[in-house]
């Protein structure tokens, strides 16, 4: 508990230094480019897709022909801009995700072990590549999962609870491998997951919640299409930052693991080597 609550204020405080704050525009660039290039190709085909498919909803029809009567015909037109952008979100979450991790994941625990452990060994446990594979794997599991889900998200309290589930699972997969990819070996890093495997779920269990406060930003902007190009891009910062507060705490909890658990090997093998020499 200690340790959870520790890593926590550090992962605070970090985030206002000045290099983290630079770091955290590289993703936001790279995520809006490519929002920005989807919507310039394929905004306007997508939209007319779905206002189709919406169409052939009677219920959705009936509610369209309700709001008419109402004098609110105007929404029909807003109808399939708002659920397009509220579609797009968890896509832009995975980007944001995937770009934190191979852009500014490395940094940070450059960072953090520049100033905490400047005297940790570097065992080279883990790759980029695999990293890689890793994260899309992962994402895919969890697109999968959110799709599936999506049924159950109509009752109340499974919809507070299952998307910040799935997004913690997929932030404790990425990130706890990339903190400790190059400072770990890869029995350390086993050793460090299996037992820490609940506090590291933890940590991202919250940091999905987290995430709920730009997905506020993002509807906004989305019932304001208006709005839009100045609030998406808001959103997927505050996204970015979120994800660089995770990055850190789950750089300063494992790095912090890991340090006790070679201090922890070393005096066993003391204690050995002394019960050894003592025969």
């Amino acid at each position: 508990m200690n340790l959870f609550l520790d890593s926590f204020w550090r992962a605070l405080a970090y985030c206002v230094h000045p290099r983290v704050i630079a770091l955290s525009l590289l993703p936001l660039l790279l995520t809006v480019a490519l929002y920005a290039v989807g919507v310039y190709f394929f905004w306007e085909n997508a939209i007319q897709g779905l206002q189709s498919w919406l169409s052939e909803w009677s219920l959705l029809e009936g509610l369209m022909r309700w709001l008419q009567s109402m004098g609110l015909s105007n929404l029909r037109n807003v109808v399939g801009p708002l659920l397009m952008l509220l579609l797009s979100l968890p896509i832009v979450i995975l980007l944001v995700l995937l770009s934190v991790s191979w852009m500014m994941t490395p940094a940070i625990v450059s960072l953090v072990s520049e100033r905490r452990f400047p005297q940790l060994k570097r065992q080279q446990g883990g790759s980029f590549w695999r990293s890689v594979g890793l994260g899309l794997g992962s994402s895919a599991v969890a697109a999968l999962a959110l799709v599936v889900s999506i049924p159950l998200w109509l009752i109340p309290p499974l919809f507070l609870i299952l998307p910040p589930l799935i997004w913690g699972w997929l932030t404790y997969r990425v990130m706890g491998y990339d903190v400790l990819a190059e400072h770990a070996s890869h029995e350390e890093r086993m050793a460090l997951i299996r037992r820490h495997r609940g506090w590291l779920l933890v940590i991202g269990v919250i940091t999905g919640y987290l995430g709920a406060a730009p997905g506020l930003v993002f509807a906004v902007g989305a019932m304001a299409v208006v709005m839009a190009p100045l609030m998406v891009p808001l959103a997927i910062w505050i996204y970015t930052l979120v994800f660089a507060f995770s990055a850190l705490w789950f750089a300063h909890f494992c790095l912090a693991a890991l340090t006790e658990l070679r201090d922890m090997n070393k005096d066993d093998s003391h204690e050995h080597d002394k019960h050894i020499s003592q025969a």
